[in-house]
């Protein structure tokens, strides 16, 4: 396990954020332990090619919605459906090893509701969360559970 493979997509610029933070703190770690991995996050946009992933990966998505919400009357994903396209390309999905989701606690059950519904629409886990830029214990929580969870998939 040398490198923690990411894609995201930051429209606001707090995911890109929370990813620097994430390479930042896989280099402290590699650093201290050379057994523990670095990350590699890759931004998705709508000008990303759609293309083939060669290597399992981690999914980050922010939740933007317009319209309905979200629980019992609707839901219209907004700005994000790139990394949702991408996720859904060719057979994507089966190499995600799960998605993180991050967004504003203030609106309550659509708080990650993307991530959770790309967990639930293609078949792979939610595995973490974390409010708008993240902070230091959010960066470790996260690097600790895709490290867990890459562990475990190598378990199976």
């Amino acid at each position: 396990m040398k490198t923690i493979q990411a894609r995201f997509i930051s429209i606001s610029g707090n995911t890109r954020s929370f990813m620097d933070s994430l390479v930042d703190y896989a280099k402290q770690q590699n650093a201290n332990d050379p057994n523990l991995p670095l990350f590699k996050p890759v931004e998705i946009s709508d000008v990303t090619d759609l293309a083939e992933e060669p290597d399992p990966y981690f999914a980050f998505v922010p939740t933007y919605l317009n319209g309905g919400n979200g629980i019992d009357n609707g839901v219209k994903e907004l700005m994000t459906n790139s990394l949702g396209e991408y996720i859904g390309y060719g057979d994507n999905h089966t190499k995600c090893l799960g998605i993180i989701g991050s967004g504003n606690k203030n609106f309550n059950e659509q708080y990650c509701l993307t991530a959770k519904r790309y967990a639930h629409d293609y078949g792979f886990p939610y595995l973490n969360n974390y409010e708008l830029r993240g902070n230091s214990a959010d960066v470790e929580r996260i690097y600790n559970s895709m490290v867990n969870r890459i562990k475990a998939v190598q378990d199976e």
